[in-house]
């Protein structure tokens, strides 16, 4: 009888053992799918769609780019946390779903258990922009303009919760103006408006800003690192402006549904990191005003878990609300 069970038992993990390796190999046979949070035109879509290019040529797989906006970024990491774990879909997460949202709103996953790290994918600050018609050239103009005018000026932002709302509603804090919120479904839509005068100001990414700084149509009042951005290097920070310690660096991380095989999610981080050290990539990135920031994936988690602790402590602190 007991050999009878051992044989049994032999024969049945020669059927299921060719389903587990199947279901951990890397890469996937099949096209795999990176989701981003953000409207088509957008810094995270422009960086997505340079790396996702050299990423599937790295892994031999078609790499599609698939944009969920919408909740700033939330609906798209939500899609990402209930999503296949054969590897074939992969996200480009945000700071705003990751660390700042769930501290001001009920979101339908957890970052730290429903979504896993793969590795930094990029770190940068953003920009206070204005179009030329405001009438404004610095910051002490435009603190000045809000404080004259209270709750006239607004500022976009790619969505409740992102790190352009959080940071726009910290500065409204240590500067004294109330300057209202409008959020966006990603960058693209809140620069038409931002243009075409709709809007006041947009904490911009150096990718959405960029070009229309450069053309003149908009002025980069400061950005919102500790250090100036080396692409900018001209623009000061919001801190040497008169607001010692303000600082907040966005960034954009990889990550995969929470359980996904481990052999599946290192085969990952190995092909992430290599294409992120991509020369041609960081050519690519930096014609947006963009550097890689690769790192490991106990790297990318540990780091979280800081950056989240951080923002809870702010947004109860200046009792900050999606509202």
């Amino acid at each position: 009888m007991f050999k009878l069970k051992k044989l049994f038992q032999s024969a049945l993990l020669l059927f299921i053992l060719p389903s587990i390796l199947h279901a951990q190999e890397f890469p996937p046979k099949k096209t795999v799918t990176m989701v981003v949070g953000f409207a088509a035109g957008g810094s995270a879509d422009t960086a997505a769609r340079v790396i996702a290019k050299k990423l599937g040529e790295n892994i031999g797989q078609a790499v599609v780019v698939d944009n969920k906006p919408g909740a700033g970024g939330n609906i798209a990491h939500a899609a990402v946390a209930n999503g296949p774990l054969d590897g074939s879909m992969i996200l480009l997460g945000s700071i705003g779903p990751l660390t700042i949202a769930p501290h001001m709103m009920k979101v339908s996953y957890d970052p730290f258990k429903d979504l896993a790290p793969l590795t930094m994918g990029l770190m940068f600050p953003n920009i206070l922009v204005v179009p030329t018609s405001l009438g404004v050239k610095n910051l002490k103009e435009y603190v000045a303009l809000a404080k004259k005018e209270p709750g006239k000026l607004t500022f976009a932002s790619t969505g409740n919760g992102a790190a352009s709302h959080l940071q726009g509603e910290l500065f409204n804090n240590v500067a004294g103006i109330d300057v209202v919120h409008v959020p966006y479904k990603g960058g693209n839509p809140a620069m038409i408006d931002l243009l075409a005068g709709r809007v006041s100001s947009f904490y911009a990414s150096p990718s959405t800003a960029g070009p229309f700084i450069k053309e003149g149509k908009l002025i980069p009042l400061a950005v919102t690192s500790a250090k100036r951005s080396p692409f900018y290097p001209k623009v000061p920070t919001i801190a040497e402006s008169g607001y010692p310690g303000f600082d907040s660096t966005n960034w954009y991380s990889f990550m995969a549904p929470g359980k996904t095989p481990v052999p599946i999610l290192d085969g990952w981080n190995k092909a992430l990191v290599k294409t992120l050290k991509d020369k041609e990539v960081i050519a690519a990135l930096g014609e947006h005003n963009f550097s890689p920031a690769p790192m490991s994936r106990e790297e990318l988690a540990k780091f979280m878990q800081k950056e989240s602790a951080t923002w809870a402590k702010i947004i109860k602190e200046k009792n900050i609300s999606e509202d």
